[in-house]
C-alpha cells in the first residue's frame, strides 16, 4: 500500500496551478464548513478561521505529510445544539476544547500502545449505535425547522417549499451529480434554497447592510462548566475511531500508509489540537472532511502544500464581514430541510459500521448494548440532576463503553 513517490512530483507544483486547486477544495468543503455553525449558533466566521487555523495546526504537527483538510464536525451537532440551550456558548466552547483534549489523550494510548486497545474499547457494536444516536436525537429539531417551526415570519407553507426544494437539489446533486458536482450537495440545496428564499421575499437582508466589508470575526473564548464538559467529553469517542478510517481512506487514494508514517498518534494529536485550537476562538471542532478527500480523488491533488493554501483563504475569507453577514440570512427552513437529510445520514453511518462488522445483532450480548445506546440516547433518558446530568449521546457512549466492558463476550455465541 505505501508508494514512496514523492507527492512533489505532481503538476500541483506551479504556484498558479496550488492556488487555483486549494481555493477548489475550499469550495468543496465550504457548504459543509459553513452548516455546524448555522444550524449551532456559532459565528460562521469563526468556523473559518479556525478551520483554517486547525488544518495549519494539523500539518505542523503531521510534517504536512497528509493532504486533508479540517473543518467543522458533523458529529457534533446535536450535541453543540443541546449543550448550548442548557449551558451556554461559552460553556459549551469549554466542553468543545475538553474533547480536544480526549483526542490528545487517546493519541498518546496510541503512541504507547498501539490501537489494538481502542478497538477493544470501542468495538463496532458501541460506535455503530452511538454514530446512529448523534444523527437522530435531534431529527425533531430539523422537521420542526423545516416545517417553520423556529419562524416567526415565515409560515407552513412557504417553509416547506423552501426546506422541500432545498432537500431535492442536495439528493439530486449527491446521487446524480458527476465530477466535483457530486462532491457540493449542501452547497447546491443552500443556494437554491437561498434564491427561492429572495424571490419568495423572506430574506431579511438589513444585517448585510450593516456589516462592513472588512471585520474581525466573533471571537468567543470558552468557559468551564463541569456539566457541560461532562455532556461533551463522551461524543469524541465516535469522531475519534472514525478518524482511523479517514486515514485509511486518503492513505488508499493517494497509496500511502498514513497510520505508519506520520502515525496514527500524530494524526490523532492534530486533530485534537485542531478541535482545541477551534474552541479557544469560538469556533465548532474540527474534524477531517471526507469531501475533500473525494476532490482529492478526482483532482489527483496529492500535494499536503494545497491544503495549506486552502487553509490561508479559509483564514481570509473569515475576515469579510458582509459573507457572514449574507450567511446567517439564509431562512431556517433551508436548512432544515438539508438537516432531515444530514442527520438521516448520520445515522446510515452508524448502521453501516454495524454492518460491515458483521456482528449478529440478535445475540442477546449484541442485543442489549446496542437497545439500551438506542433508546437511552434517542429517548431522552437522564441521570442525575442539576449540574450533573447525563443524557443523550453522552449518556449513551457511556452505557455502550460499559456494557461493552462487562457483559460476558461468550454470550455473542
Amino acid at each position: 500500500m505505501t508508494d514512496d513517490t514523492p507527492a512533489a512530483a505532481t503538476p500541483t507544483d506551479s504556484p498558479m496551478r496550488t492556488l487555483l486547486v486549494g481555493a477548489q477544495m475550499l469550495f468543496v468543503a465550504f457548504g459543509a464548513l459553513v452548516l455546524v455553525p448555522l444550524l449551532t449558533g456559532l459565528d460562521p466566521n469563526v468556523a473559518l478561521f479556525t478551520a483554517g487555523v486547525g488544518t495549519l495546526v494539523f500539518h505542523a504537527v503531521t510534517g504536512a505529510s497528509v493532504p486533508v483538510f479540517l473543518a467543522s464536525s458533523f458529529a457534533f451537532i446535536a450535541p453543540i445544539q443541546s449543550s448550548v440551550k442548557s449551558f451556554g456558548i461559552p460553556a459549551t466552547l469549554g466542553g468543545i476544547l475538553a474533547a480536544g483534549l480526549v483526542y490528545v489523550l487517546i493519541s498518546q494510548f496510541v503512541r504507547l500502545k498501539g490501537t489494538a486497545w481502542l478497538h477493544r474499547l470501542l468495538p463496532p457494536v458501541v460506535v455503530g449505535p452511538v454514530i446512529m444516536v448523534i444523527g437522530l436525537a435531534l431529527a425533531p429539531v430539523a422537521v420542526d425547522m423545516a416545517t417553520g417551526g423556529t419562524s416567526d415570519d415565515i409560515g407552513y407553507g412557504q417553509a416547506i417549499t423552501l426546506s422541500m426544494a432545498s432537500l431535492l437539489v442536495t439528493m439530486v446533486l449527491a446521487v446524480f451529480g458527476r465530477g466535483l458536482i457530486r462532491l457540493v450537495p449542501i452547497m447546491g440545496g443552500i443556494v437554491t434554497g437561498y434564491i427561492l428564499s429572495m424571490i419568495m421575499g423572506v430574506v431579511d437582508f438589513a444585517p448585510v447592510r450593516d456589516a462592513a466589508w472588512l471585520a474581525l470575526p466573533s471571537f468567543t473564548a470558552p468557559s468551564f462548566h463541569w456539566a457541560a464538559i461532562l455532556f461533551m467529553i463522551p461524543v469524541a469517542i465516535a469522531p475519534a475511531v472514525e478518524h482511523i478510517g479517514d486515514m485509511v481512506a486518503i492513505g488508499s487514494v493517494t497509496r500511502r500508509h498514513y497510520l505508519e508514517k506520520p502515525g496514527l498518534h500524530r494524526t490523532l494529536l492534530g486533530d485534537g489540537l485542531a478541535t482545541c485550537s477551534a474552541a479557544l476562538f469560538g469556533g465548532p471542532p474540527n474534524t477531517t472532511y471526507s469531501e475533500v478527500t473525494g476532490a482529492v480523488t478526482l483532482t489527483r491533488a496529492f500535494n499536503p502544500r494545497i491544503m495549506l493554501v486552502t487553509a490561508v483563504i479559509a483564514i481570509l475569507l473569515s475576515f469579510l464581514g458582509k459573507l457572514g453577514a449574507v450567511l446567517q440570512t439564509i431562512p431556517a427552513p433551508v436548512m432544515g430541510g438539508i438537516m432531515t437529510l444530514l442527520f438521516g445520514s448520520i445515522a446510515v453511518v452508524g448502521m453501516n459500521t454495524l454492518v460491515r462488522a458483521g456482528s449478529e445483532l440478535t445475540a442477546s450480548r449484541n442485543l442489549v448494548v446496542v437497545s439500551l445506546i438506542l433508546v437511552f440516547g434517542i429517548g431522552g433518558m437522564q441521570f442525575g440532576e442539576g449540574q450533573f446530568t447525563l443524557q443523550g449521546v453522552s449518556l449513551a457512549a457511556l452505557v455502550g463503553i460499559l456494557l461493552n466492558a462487562v457483559l460476558p463476550r461468550e454470550a455473542e455465541d
